[in-house]
């Protein structure tokens, strides 16, 4: 039994020397390296020149600064006595921002025409001229068919109040 395994260790030896014993040459690798190169004619543009650096001084402190809140004159009327009444009781559609309010109808009888406004909540509310709507001290001056005017007065970034009008459209 021995000596079968040492048959066996023999002929395994025997079996590695001859494989290692082979063609050692990298005749073809060396053959690949040497033709690899060959017909790459590359051509690398050279580095842009560096520019000097040139300091800027600023001398744009008359302009207006653009990051200061301006008035937009066309859509605003501004007064200095403009000024909403600040300690009369609130309504209760007042409670809502404008663009939350729905006009869903109109209502005309004895010859006052009033409006039918949706909350948010889903609940009618009868407005007529006079009544106020929206966070914006909205007062409506005006009801037809298809819409509601109003006059809200908002306060700009300067701590004066501003006169616009507003229109909430009836809804299809």
């Amino acid at each position: 039994m021995k000596r079968a395994n040492c048959q066996m260790v023999m002929l395994l030896f025997s079996t590695l020397l001859i494989a290692c014993e082979g063609d050692s040459s990298y005749s073809d690798l060396e053959a690949f390296v040497s033709t690899a190169g060959e017909g790459l004619a590359g051509h690398v543009d050279p580095l842009p020149a560096v520019k000097a650096y040139e300091p800027f001084t600023y001398t744009a402190f008359e302009i207006p600064s653009p990051f200061a809140p301006r008035k937009n004159e066309q859509m605003l009327h501004v007064s200095s006595d403009l000024q909403p009444d600040l300690n009369r009781r609130k309504e209760f559609l007042e409670s809502f921002p404008l663009e939350s309010l729905q006009m869903v109808g109109s209502l005309e009888q004895n010859e006052i025409f009033y409006g039918v406004i949706k909350s948010p909540e889903g609940t009618l509310y009868r407005v007529t001229v006079g009544n106020y709507l929206g966070q914006d001290f909205g007062q409506i001056r005006q009801i037809s068919e298809s819409e509601i005017r109003l006059r809200e007065i908002i306060q700009d970034g300067v701590n004066e109040w501003t006169e616009r009008v507003s229109t909430l459209m009836l809804k299809n």
